[in-house]
Formats: structure tokens, sequence, C-alpha cells
């Protein structure tokens, strides 16, 4: 097997870190970032056995500055796979009323902030069979129910990514890379709770399947854990 490397941002704990595990486990590199690199101590664990398969690198996905000195770090590097999981489920009760701050932050985590990740880093993906993978939600198509109370910010967000993902694809140019916007269906972590019908490995398997099968295709759509297209 071709060694692949693989960026994943937001790798501390739920999906980002199962995406890590299971791209590590079918032989891929990976470079996993953390907000806290002192405070993930299981991704920690997993980078300390992995006979240097995995390595953690600091960033808050939110900071410019910090952004910058990891695509400096990356300098020399080849990514076949850049993917965008940080996010935030936001303020619950009435998200209207919450501060104004409260509700930028939102937006900028789950739809700007990744984004701009994949446009500073776009450069470092493999011309051909590199794919760029950003984790959304199902509640991002604009289509879908309307979500119960306490997600109309996140669904918000989400259909946001979406509508950014599509643009951005529109600044590649000759680029020959694959840009998928991925629902990795509901999953039982902090955020998807306890009665979430999906474990963290099934997403992730699926997940990175969709990836693989995706490669060197220059598809760009929005799909879900089984490789289904979602309507935007």
């Amino acid at each position: 097997m071709t060694e692949k490397t693989a960026l994943v941002i937001g790798a501390s704990r739920g999906l980002g870190l199962g995406y890590v595990k299971e791209l590590a486990r079918r032989g891929w590199t990976v470079i996993a970032t953390a907000r806290d690199p002192a405070a993930a101590t299981d991704l920690a664990a997993l980078a300390n056995g992995s006979q240097g398969a995995v390595s953690v690198r600091q960033l808050d996905s939110t900071d410019r500055a910090g952004l910058d000195r990891l695509a400096a770090g990356l300098q020399g590097t080849t990514l076949d796979l850049l993917m965008v999981v940080a996010g935030i489920s936001g303020p619950t009760g009435d998200e209207l009323a919450a501060p104004d701050d409260r509700i930028a932050e939102v937006f900028l985590t789950n739809a700007v902030a990744p984004v701009r990740i994949a446009e500073t880093l776009k450069g470092r993906v493999r011309d051909g069979s590199g794919v760029i993978a950003m984790i959304t939600s199902g509640l991002g198509s604009v289509g879908s129910p309307p979500p119960m109370p306490g997600v109309v910010l996140y669904k918000a967000s989400k259909a946001a990514l979406n509508s950014m993902t599509r643009s951005f694809i529109m600044t590649l140019g000759d680029r020959k890379l694959t840009v998928l916007s991925v629902s990795p269906g509901w999953v039982r972590t902090d955020m998807g709770g306890p009665a979430a019908p999906l474990s963290v490995e099934q997403s992730a398997q699926g997940v990175i399947d969709l990836v693989e099968a995706k490669a060197g295709t220059r598809a760009h759509g929005f799909y879900g854990v089984q490789g289904e297209t979602i309507p935007w």
C-alpha cells in the first residue's frame, strides 16, 4: 500500500479522534490537531503508541495566526486528505436571545473557520487524488425538517458551511481536488448524546470508506455516512 498522509483538524475527542483511529488502522500517516494538546490525553496516548504514524499539533481552528504557523510547519508535506472536523453546538435555550458574541462564535467556528482552513492549506493537498472533507451535518440541508429547539443556530451554521464550501470550490482553478461535504450521521458523542444510533467507530468507518471511494473522482457533493447523496 502506498503511504498516505491525512491532516485531521479537531481530533482531541469524539468524531475527530475516531477518524484518526480509523485512518491509522488503515495504514495512513495522520497529523492530528487539538486546541489544547496537553488536555487531549486519549489522542496523546494514541500518538504515543503509534510508532510515529500519528502526530499531534496545536491549533485553535479560529486562530488565524495559529493556522499560519500550522501551514508553515507543513512545508514540504503533501496531504492526501485534509479533514476539518472542529465544530461547536452553540448556545441552548432561547438561542436568538443569546449574546451576540456567542451567536457569532457558532458561525465563525462551524462555517467560516473550516473554509479558511481549506483555503490556507489547499496548496498542500495532492493534486489529482487529494481530498478535502468538511464534516458538516444532515441538518445543514436547507430542505431538512425544522430542527428541535436548541439546534437552530447549529443547523444554520452547517448550512452556511455547505454554502461556503461550494463557493470555495470555485477558487480551485486548475487544481484537481475532490471536495466533500460529509454528514457523519447521528453519533453517540458528547454533542450527539447517548440516544444516537451510531457509534463513533461506525461513523468513522463509513466516512473513511467514502473518502477512499471518492478520492481522485473530483466529486463535489454532499454525502451521508453510507455514501448517499444529500440534497443541499
